[in-house]
């Protein structure tokens, strides 16, 4: 069955944030599948064609930073709209996430979960124009 939902893969380590994520986007009417760590996370992206990467950085098998350079460096992957979620602030954090090419950066400590469907949806209108 097909549908126009945008598909997002949120890459979090933490099942628990993954699901409270994953019950709030479904909530807003996208279709969001998760995966747990960054190999997985990898896999999934190349499998499930999502529309929209949510990811984390701080995570086991391969951290946020490493899967972001594997997604744009991958033809299948590289343009795919990835957004850093995470917990890491530093400047230095979020200037290394845009150079490998993400399109955001959220501080998951800065923000409600609907805070963070609001920036996916308004990023996803900026691509859509």
């Amino acid at each position: 069955m097909s549908d126009n939902k945008t598909k997002i893969l949120l890459i979090e380590d933490e099942e628990m944030l993954a699901n409270m994520y994953e019950v709030k986007f479904k909530n807003e009417g996208f279709d969001l599948v998760k995966a747990l760590d960054g190999e997985q996370g990898l896999e999934m992206a190349k499998t499930v064609s999502p529309d929209f990467i949510l990811l984390d950085i701080i995570m086991p098998k391969m951290d946020g930073f490493s899967v972001l350079k594997a997604l744009k460096e991958d033809a299948t992957t590289k343009d795919v709209p990835v957004m850093l979620l995470t917990n890491l602030g530093q400047d230095e954090d979020i200037e290394r996430g845009k150079s490998l090419g993400s399109v955001g950066y959220l501080v998951k400590a800065n923000i409600t979960p609907s805070e963070v469907v609001d920036a996916v949806k308004k990023e996803i209108a900026k691509l859509n124009k």
